[in-house]
């Protein structure tokens, strides 16, 4: 009789002492009072330790086999950029808790090129690295993918690269191993193998944007380019590359070469379109050079950045992604209207939350488009980008959205009625040139240091993916 009740005794001191409900258990609550919040927790809770930006840096880019990187191997591309980054940061680059590398044409996924160009820059066996293939955001992908890592707690600082050598890995040189036959029966799996080349031309019918208009926004992009390379603003964020000649000597390329002085809208015009020759509008001119390049970013949590005594370029403040279903959406209209039946349902389209809303990032965005229009991608993540963060267009002082074709290009600006002066102010793919995988973190690059050089506050990565994705991400400059 005396063991039952000592055991109700000290199950009813239990019941009492046990904390109300929704709280932890005392033991719990004291583990958590020593330790610091989670990572992972909701971003505006954890606020006060965001994700930031203390150094990024790119190769030139150079027009694929011709210009300047045309027998360089991709791995000295990005062990040229790795290295730069950690020695300019002054970083032990032991320190680092991963590296996420983006490319898209290498074989294997670039896992043995990107591990060999991480031992050639110095950066130690015992640093894990990855790959990533998210097409022309892989280098955004690699940068929000060691954000959120960050954000979750496994590390406290990564580096976030980008590289393609288009000389080396040619474009269509693979085809996807699919069974094509199956392919064929889905009309919308069969869109995603439509050329890039005519799903620009479908942009350009889709929403009425003349050759005119492609090729002022072309040869305007040559202009900003060419303005920027000579008042050497680009010279902040560029590495120069060692590169051996073909008689055995070593030379130092510096600079962009894809940059064509004196192209105007009359010369442009004189050239055939390339995917549609009866009644097209896209050209050589008018559409993204194969480029080779890499850049890397180095991330880091503020107070790990601070610890360190890192100089603080730019934070990013939450991360998500989004989808869209053809759930329809009552009295609200999609924010771009869609061409065609074919390529899509007839009602509105409905952004879906794929995390919890508030948690990680949710400036940093990814949607789905419909593959054979693709281009229009950064005109539907751009506001969700935006909105996810509580800012609007005014509010952006820099937009860097990829210039994969000027039919899109063109088209987004409209879409989102940006201010011209604001879109791409040193010049954008069609002049530097769209290494694939390189792209993403080559526009953080140049975007991160125009924020410095100019005292501009917000900023914006954006651009379209093939098979039909866009995505964006906001940066913001600290005040101090």
């Amino acid at each position: 009789q005396q063991q039952p009740r000592k055991r109700m005794e000290r199950l009813r001191g239990q019941l009492l002492a046990a904390p109300a409900p929704g709280a932890a258990p005392p033991a719990v609550a004291a583990q958590q009072a020593a330790r610091p919040p989670p990572a992972g927790a909701n971003a505006f809770a954890a606020s006060d330790d965001p994700i930031v930006v203390v150094c990024a840096l790119r190769t030139p880019v150079c027009r694929a086999r011709r210009g300047g990187f045309a027998k360089t191997t991709p791995e000295h591309l990005l062990a040229t950029v790795l290295r730069a980054t950690v020695q300019k940061s002054g970083i032990d680059p032991a320190e680092l808790g991963d590296i996420v590398v983006g490319n898209v044409l290498s074989p294997g996924g670039g896992a043995a090129m990107a591990r060999i160009a991480q031992l050639l820059a110095g950066i130690p066996h015992t640093v894990p690295l990855s790959m990533v293939n998210r097409q022309c955001s892989s280098g955004l992908q690699a940068f929000a993918s060691v954000a959120a890592a960050i954000q979750s707690g496994l590390y406290d600082m990564g580096i976030a690269a980008g590289v393609e050598s288009m000389s080396v890995d040619q474009m269509g040189a693979v085809k996807p191993s699919v069974d094509y036959e199956v392919v064929a029966a889905s009309r919308a799996a069969r869109e995603c193998l439509i050329p890039m080349g005519v799903t620009s031309e479908n942009v350009a019918a889709a929403y009425g944007v003349t050759r005119e208009e492609q090729d002022a926004f072309a040869a305007e992009s040559h202009l900003k380019a060419h303005r920027a390379q000579e008042q050497g603003l680009f010279d902040a964020e560029i590495v120069p590359v060692e590169v051996k000649g073909e008689d055995g000597s070593v030379k130092v390329v510096s600079a962009d070469d894809g940059i064509r002085p004196g192209t105007t809208a009359a010369s442009l015009a004189k050239l055939k379109p390339v995917f549609k020759p009866q009644g097209g509008s896209t050209t050589a001119g008018n559409a993204s050079q194969m480029s080779d390049g890499a850049a890397a970013v180095l991330v880091a949590r503020r107070s790990k950045a601070r610890a360190l005594g890192l100089p603080i370029l730019a934070r990013l403040e939450a991360y998500a992604v989004v989808g869209r279903s053809a759930k329809k959406k009552k009295k609200k209209k999609s924010p771009l209207p869609l061409p065609c039946k074919k390529w899509s349902t007839r009602k509105p389209a409905k952004r879906v939350m794929l995390c919890i809303r508030g948690s990680l990032f949710p400036s940093c965005l990814k949607v789905g488009v419909p593959p054979a229009i693709m281009g229009v991608g950064p005109a539907f993540a751009v506001p969700a980008a935006l909105e996810a963060c509580g800012k609007r267009v005014d509010d952006v002082d820099v937009f860097e959205i990829n210039e994969a074709f000027a039919s899109q290009a063109v088209h987004c600006a409209k879409a989102l009625k940006l201010d011209v002066a604001k879109l791409n102010p040193k010049g954008g793919a069609i002049a530097l040139g769209h290494p694939l995988g390189c792209t993403g973190a080559r526009q953080i690059a140049t975007l991160v240091s125009e924020l410095q050089r100019t005292g501009a506050k917000v900023g914006v990565v954006s651009m379209c993916i093939g098979t039909g994705m866009g995505a964006a991400a906001v940066f913001e400059k600290p005040a101090c």
